[in-house]
């Protein structure tokens, strides 16, 4: 070994429990949008004492900060750094979000973009963070069950047939579900006729009862690349009254995304939205 070579050490088992445990602690911050040490304790399975050296670790690396008023801590700006080498959402900032964000503050409910990935369907971008009715915040990059969901039940209901049961096929290996699938509001073909229907996906609560929301596929040429989906509370508005104020919003939307998209990617970036989707 030469002697300006340094000699690489070996990376322990605490070393990468710790950094599992860094991000652990980063997302969970993400999703309550700012913790106590021992909500984050109890959210990750951290223990208390471990949480606190983490916060004191990520803090001093510039990507939290506590608030000494309520003791809470929060991400920072710098957190996105660890993103900033991430192509695959550059459609989404360049074409999608400005639409997201005109829909978002007319609607005032938040708006989210969710694509296809492996079996489920995640949030790539979301207006959660700007919406005054938002009840959930973090929501970017996190997983929702393909069936349960509104984006979900669009792409499904929209997609050739051929397409769909090669989904359906995939979603049952995945996860052992098993036809016929029968959701809580109903069994899967009456669901998808009825998004037909409506010309949205939808859901009526579920796995979040507190919500409900309908979805409008983004199209690029004859393929839903994802959903824009617009959430509200329960409790606030019936489906039905949501869906004629906002049936028509989320269309408009959903088109003027796929039209931008046909008009300002190249055929290069399309390639590679086909190559990551």
């Amino acid at each position: 070994m030469r002697r300006s070579e340094k000699r690489r050490e070996p990376i322990s088992e605490s070393s990468i429990r710790a950094l599992q445990r860094g991000i652990s602690v980063l997302q969970a911050l993400n999703q309550l949008n700012g913790a106590r040490p021992a909500d984050i304790a109890t959210v990750t399975e951290i223990p208390r004492p471990s949480v606190y050296r983490l916060l004191k670790t990520l803090e001093e690396m510039g990507l939290v900060s506590k608030d000494h008023f309520s003791n809470r801590w929060r991400p920072t700006l710098h957190v996105k750094s660890l993103s900033s080498g991430y192509r695959d959402e550059d459609w989404v900032c360049q074409i999608a979000v400005p639409h997201m964000v005109e829909l978002g503050r007319d609607v005032l409910w938040p708006v989210d973009l969710a694509a296809f990935r492996n079996h489920q369907m995640e949030v790539r971008e979301s207006t959660h963070q700007i919406s005054p009715y938002s009840v959930n915040h973090g929501m970017v990059g996190r997983q929702m069950p393909l069936l349960e969901t509104a984006s979900g039940r669009a792409m499904l209901a929209f997609m050739p047939e051929d397409q769909r049961r090669a989904l359906l096929s995939h979603v049952t290996e995945v996860t052992g579900m098993q036809e016929p699938f029968v959701m809580k509001d109903g069994a899967l073909p009456v669901i998808l006729a009825r998004t037909r229907e409506l010309g949205v996906g939808y859901r009526k609560g579920d796995f979040t009862p507190e919500t409900a929301s309908i979805s409008a596929p983004i199209w690029y040429e004859d393929r839903i690349l994802a959903c824009l989906t617009l959430i509200w509370s329960t409790r606030s508005m019936s489906f039905e009254r949501s869906l004629e104020l906002y049936r028509g919003k989320l269309l408009r939307t959903a088109d003027a995304i796929s039209r931008d998209l046909v008009d300002k990617l190249s055929s290069e970036e399309i390639a590679e939205l086909h190559a990551s989707a």
